[in-house]
């Protein structure tokens, strides 16, 4: 079955005026929202991977584009963490109905997190009822960015208001910003307990050069009360992207599915 179309929402963000792009393919409850990765888009492999699982089990599928990433407009270097939280609410709240599962990759693990915080304050039918995490990288522009940068580039980028970092997944290099660091650390999470209220499984592979499986670890200490799974997958890269991955986040997605229909 085809992917469906492009729908677009109109956001405004930071004086910012933008349409936002996102993908739902109709189905039943609950539904699976779809939170990439910085840079990634809602056309990436393991997105794709979870649409064609809805299509055949009729299940609901919401996917999106952050500002500045794939189908949707907006500035990448004016954008940062509290944009991408809005985003994610927005559409969250718009589109997935009562109790969805997040399913967050890499930055969307972090965004998932964060955006679980603020709807279960506000008491929101939208608060999940399960979240599925990706090699989360909480917390990474301070943890997995700033902490790991040489002073050169740290001071190029208090100086110049970004630095181009090489990319080992695209020739063309791509920009840390100031604002992105800034505002970073107005979402950290990593220093006090982290309440999602639901179940949660992380899928981590021991071999990420990007978020380190430790990092996954130290999260699972912050999530206490909480139902917790981890699977660490021995020989897996970042991306987790590989048939037998695809595999291991299916089937995650379907046991929590499976749990919020049984009300387990």
């Amino acid at each position: 079955m085809s992917a469906p179309e492009p729908q677009f929402l109109k956001r405004q963000e930071n004086g910012d005026e933008y349409r936002l792009a996102l993908r739902k393919r109709e189905g039943a409850a609950p539904a699976v929202v779809w939170l990439g990765g910085f840079r990634s888009d809602m056309l990436a492999t393991k997105a794709s991977a979870l649409d064609d699982w809805a299509a055949r089990t009729g299940h609901a599928f919401v996917r999106f584009d952050y500002a500045g990433h794939g189908e949707s407009e907006g500035d990448f270097e004016r954008s940062c963490i509290s944009t991408w939280l809005a985003d994610s609410l927005v559409v969250i709240e718009a589109e997935a109905g009562e109790a969805p599962i997040l399913v967050g990759s890499s930055m969307g693990g972090w965004l998932a997190l964060l955006a679980t915080r603020v709807l279960r304050a506000k008491n929101s039918p939208a608060a999940p009822g399960g979240l599925v995490l990706i090699a989360p990288a909480v917390d990474f522009t301070e943890r997995l960015m700033w902490d790991e940068m040489p002073e050169a580039v740290r001071d190029e980028i208090m100086r110049e208001g970004r630095y181009l970092q090489p990319s080992q997944y695209s020739p063309e290099p791509y920009a840390i910003t100031r604002r992105l660091i800034e505002d970073g650390r107005n979402h950290l999470m990593l220093g006090s307990a982290i309440a999602t209220g639901c179940p949660v499984h992380i899928l981590q592979g021991m071999q990420d050069p990007d978020v380190p499986w430790q990092h996954a670890m130290e999260l699972v200490e912050h999530l206490p009360g909480d139902e917790a799974v981890v699977t660490l997958v021995k020989d897996g890269d970042h991306r987790l992207s590989r048939p037998q991955d695809l595999d291991l986040l299916v089937a995650a997605v379907e046991g929590l599915a499976a749990q919020k229909v049984s009300g387990r």
